[in-house]
């Protein structure tokens, strides 16, 4: 008998229907004799509707109500699935991050699982209990109730899998991790397996399937991780062992891909905005006055993009940072602008980030290569540039974001056949 914790999305619980359909989804696995865990996001538009009424109520609010308040609705979801799982003649349990304990330390609004205590819960998975947990909550050491911020149920789902040497299957409203966005390239794939690495590359630059905490977390932990369809049949249980491969896309490490492609995936973001510090001087500490500020004021820099010019005396100094952080951005280059000294500060929110990733990287050469060949020959220009070990990313106008994406989908034969 198997240890398995599956993680249902706000969309997958958004109504009570939908709240039956999870729990067939769960009687199969009971069925199928495995121990379960199930971790539950509020339903859909509840935990908006909870941060709306927060800043309703004040503007500026204590951080530890705000989580009283909005960890409400993964409670009523969690209750709603045990009394429908009851109502099915299967044993079930709802458990709140309190009770488990999910300890947390004291970030409220963005808390990160310091440890998990599971012996309770593992005693009642021994009776044939199904636990249903209340995700994206935990305990504060103060005994306050604390989130993990947006996207926390996958990290709490994690997180359980992890304390409980299990499995962890996570449900959402795609069928699997793909090539590219199959919105833009219609021959995108959906790939059997990737890889922890390339999974945490593609969730921090533009693909949504999973929250980029929980890939950390089930990397550091070895966790199996399965994404899968919450709207597909319930069918059979799914056999990580079984190289034939079931229904979804298993995130797992890298010696359990026995075939390697060079690249994996496009991925995109349009969440990007680029701030330009015109005829900057170009001295030594420049670098740190116009980075120094940005970094005490909690606004991460992506790119950075340097140019000398000809008179060796000035450069343009152009970085990336989000949407949201472009106005603060444009605003501590202002306010230090007499220490950094600059003819003009520029910002736009008219480009995109456009990323190939792949473990195969590291032993094949030309990929870039690639890449820079078929965005010019599309007339498209790069604009910054940054690599790691199993990525290159490119920032490049918003207007050719489609036009480069399925370029590159099919420079590196990930199209479907």
């Amino acid at each position: 008998m198997s240890r398995l914790v599956m993680k249902f999305g706000g969309t997958s619980v958004a109504d009570l229907e939908r709240i039956r359909n999870v729990a067939s989804h769960v009687q199969r696995e009971v069925e199928a004799g495995n121990q379960v865990a199930v971790v539950v996001s509020a339903m859909a538009g509840t935990t908006d509707q909870l941060v709306r009424w927060t800043r309703e109520a004040a503007a500026l609010h204590d951080a530890r109500e705000y989580d009283s308040v909005v960890s409400a609705g993964e409670q009523i979801t969690s209750g709603l699935l045990a009394i429908t799982l009851q109502g099915m003649g299967i044993a079930a349990r709802s458990w709140l991050g309190w009770q488990i304990p999910v300890r947390t330390d004291d970030v409220h609004g963005s808390a990160r699982i310091e440890g998990i205590d599971v012996e309770d819960l593992k005693r009642r998975m021994d009776d044939g209990q199904v636990a249903v947990v209340a995700g994206f909550q935990g305990i504060a050491p103060d005994n306050r109730i604390t989130t993990l911020g947006r996207g926390g149920s996958d990290t709490s789902a994690v997180a359980l899998a992890a304390a409980l040497a299990a499995r962890c299957d996570i449900y959402t409203d795609v069928d699997g991790v793909y090539t590219t966005d199959p919105r833009i390239v219609t021959k995108a794939r959906k790939l059997a397996r990737i890889s922890y690495e390339e999974m945490l590359e593609m969730a921090s630059l533009g693909a949504k399937v999973l929250q980029t905490r929980s890939v950390e977390m089930a990397m550091i932990n070895r966790v199996p991780l399965q994404v899968r369809s919450s709207f597909d049949p319930p069918g059979g249980p799914f056999d990580p062992q079984d190289h034939g491969f079931g229904p979804g896309t298993l995130v797992c490490g890298e010696e359990d891909i026995v075939e390697q492609q060079v690249v994996s995936g496009i991925a995109y973001s349009k969440d990007e905005a680029k701030v330009t510090l015109v005829r900057v001087e170009d001295k030594p500490g420049v670098a740190a006055r116009i980075f120094g500020p940005l970094s005490e004021n909690a606004i991460n820099v992506d790119m950075i993009v340097q140019n000398v010019s000809e008179d060796g005396e000035t450069t343009d100094l152009t970085f990336t940072v989000t949407h949201d952080d472009l106005s603060r951005a444009m605003d501590v280059i202002r306010d230090a602008g007499s220490e950094i000294g600059y003819q003009d500060l520029v910002g736009s929110t008219d480009v995109v980030k456009v990323s190939v990733i792949g473990i195969g990287m590291r032993s094949h050469a030309g990929v870039a290569a690639k890449m820079f060949q078929v965005l010019a020959d599309k007339g498209i220009n790069i604009q910054a540039i940054t690599t790691s070990e199993i990525k290159i990313s490119i920032l490049i106008d918003a207007a050719y974001t489609e036009l480069a994406v399925r370029a590159l989908h099919t420079a590196y034969d990930l199209d479907s056949e």
